[in-house]
Parts: structure tokens; C-alpha cells; sequence
């Protein structure tokens, strides 16, 4: 790849990287080219020689998006077993997550936005859905796979969930008990029960 090749490659990774941190925190409606490109370190006339439109861009930034929260996970889920899932549970349901939305998980940070988004980003959403719960379904101890297909579905619909709300309450001692509390009783679960 030519020096000129490897540059706008550099530069178009900025940016998506940028744009992806940047819907994670404020939403794909907040995301502003001009504000964007200036982030990323170039001018906005740049901004066409990556892209096509501001869709276009969404969409990419919303894959790296996905992408970039799924690699903690996937991280957690080498240490195997309940272990494995403990680690996701506990990194999670953070405070660090739930303050840092720009670098944590998308399919937190968009779920609203986007079931109104493009048919793409539904795919890419309904994409990493799907890893996560491949995911736990792997790391779980039984053998009976839609038991663990089940435990799957609500592990993942807690975590979101409460890592959704804690972002949204306004009181700081609810945002940390609702944290704490999904933890503990996802903690707590027995799907042999």
C-alpha cells in the first residue's frame, strides 16, 4: 500500500473510531460531521473522500461499535465456565461502563435508536446479539442447550438492561443500586433450580 493509501487508511480509521465512541456517548442523531472531522484531526471537506453520506458513516461506525464492546467479553469469556461469566457480569454492571458509554458496549448505548436505523445497522445489532449469547450459552455448565439458551437471553437482557437504566436515573445512590443488585442476583442464579 502506497504511502497516500496507508494515510487515508490511518485517517479513515480515526474517524470511524471517533464516530463510534461518539454514538456510544451521545446517540447516531448527535453525531455532527463537521464537529466529528475536527476530532478525528482532519477539515470537513475531507469527510467525502471516506464517504459517501453521513449514512454511510453511520453505519460503519455502528459495526465498530459492536465491535469494540464485544472484544471485553470475548476477553472475560477465555477465562471459561462461570468464572468466565462472572467476569462479564462484574465488568459489566461497573460504575466504569456506566460512565464510560463511549467506550463500552453498543448494544447498551443503541438499542432505540437503532430499531428506528437503517435495515443494515439491525443487522449488525442483531449480529452481535447473537455473539453474546453464543457467548454465555458456551460458557454455560449444562449440556442441555435450550436450558442454557434461556439463561442466555436473561443474563444478556439484565445486563443491558439494568446498565441502560443506571445510565438514565438521575440519582446517583438508585444508578449504583440497580448496579449492585442485578449483579448480586445474577450472581445468585441457579438455572438448575
Amino acid at each position: 500500500m502506497g504511502s497516500s493509501q496507508a494515510d487515508k487508511a490511518a485517517s479513515h480509521e480515526r474517524i470511524i473510531k471517533a464516530a463510534a465512541a461518539s454514538i456510544r456517548r451521545d446517540g447516531i442523531d448527535a453525531l455532527g460531521v463537521s464537529d466529528l472531522m475536527s476530532e478525528a484531526g482532519l477539515t470537513h471537506g475531507g469527510f467525502y473522500r471516506h464517504f459517501r453520506s453521513r449514512d454511510e458513516l453511520v453505519e460503519e461506525a455502528v459495526d465498530a461499535a459492536l465491535a469494540h464492546g464485544a472484544r471485553r467479553a470475548e476477553a472475560a469469556s477465555n477465562i471459561g465456565g462461570t468464572p468466565a461469566i462472572t467476569a462479564i457480569i462484574d465488568g459489566y454492571l461497573s460504575p466504569l461502563h456506566r460512565d464510560k458509554p463511549e467506550t463500552g458496549c453498543a448494544v447498551a448505548a443503541l438499542p432505540a435508536e437503532i430499531a428506528r436505523s437503517s435495515a443494515r445497522a439491525r443487522q449488525s445489532y442483531a449480529r452481535q446479539v447473537r455473539r453474546y449469547l453464543d457467548l454465555l450459552v458456551a460458557l454455560g455448565p449444562s449440556t442441555d442447550h435450550d436450558a442454557e439458551r434461556d439463561e442466555a437471553q436473561l443474563i444478556l437482557s439484565a445486563l443491558v438492561g439494568a446498565i441502560s437504566m443506571a445510565r438514565a436515573v438521575d440519582d446517583p445512590e438508585l444508578s449504583d443500586e440497580i448496579l449492585q443488585r442485578t449483579a448480586h442476583a445474577l450472581h445468585r442464579r441457579d438455572p438448575r433450580d
